[in-house]
């Protein structure tokens, strides 16, 4: 199965991260124009199914978030792993798994969200800035400029500067949340288990909550 999928927007490449632990990569145009619908690359070296995966345009290079614990960085010229992160190393977290990545608009930073916290890494020296335990499962982050928000399997939105220091953590309606976006207005809506959305302000205020179900037949 694929479980995630990102697009360059520099040449037009579609990257999906796939179950059987490898990365592949299309040519949308070609795909468009029905001259190829050939996979033109493929990203092996992860030992277990992919999560995430993420572009970064300015360096030719796709990150990937994995079961294996591990996120890799890509070359897309060459389709070799040129780093591999390790966001949880010690042993009583051994094998915890990646399952998902977000990397800033600048493309300096990265952050890694695991089966209990979240990491966070500089992609210019190779460095990791900080190690959170949020005490859950991190299952979807973003960076809101310099810093980062993470909803996870609590009922919880958190908000971390970029060097680690909680913000601010809002309870949300879902009791599991699987999604987070943001608005450039500030807003952030939160969605989970149980078809349950909540809208939060830039301050931090809920906005209202709704459910969504499917059309009765």
């Amino acid at each position: 199965e694929n479980n995630a999928i990102a697009i360059s927007k520099q040449d037009g490449s579609l990257f999906a991260a796939a179950g059987d632990a490898c990365a592949y990569c299309w040519d949308v145009v070609c795909i468009y124009l029905r001259e190829s619908g050939k996979c033109k690359m493929t990203f092996k070296g992860h030992t277990d199914y992919l999560h995430s995966i993420a572009v970064r345009e300015a360096n030719h290079q796709v990150v990937t978030g994995s079961e294996d614990g591990t996120a890799r960085i890509w070359d897309c010229r060459s389709g070799k792993c040129t780093q591999t992160i390790r966001p949880v190393q010690n042993k009583k977290t051994e094998g915890s798994w990646v399952g998902c990545i977000a990397i800033d608009a600048s493309e300096s930073w990265l952050a890694c969200g695991t089966s209990s916290g979240i990491s966070v890494w500089s992609l210019l020296s190779n460095e990791c800035i900080f190690n959170a335990d949020c005490g859950a499962p991190v299952q979807d982050l973003l960076f809101d400029k310099n810093q980062i928000l993470a909803v996870g399997a609590e009922p919880a939105l958190s908000r971390f500067t970029i060097n680690g220091v909680v913000v601010s953590q809002i309870k949300c309606a879902p009791p599991s949340a699987f999604s987070v976006s943001m608005h450039s207005s500030g807003m952030a809506a939160v969605a989970g288990h149980g078809g349950l959305v909540d809208v939060i302000s830039g301050f931090g205020s809920h906005l209202c909550a709704f459910c969504c179900r499917g059309l009765d037949r």
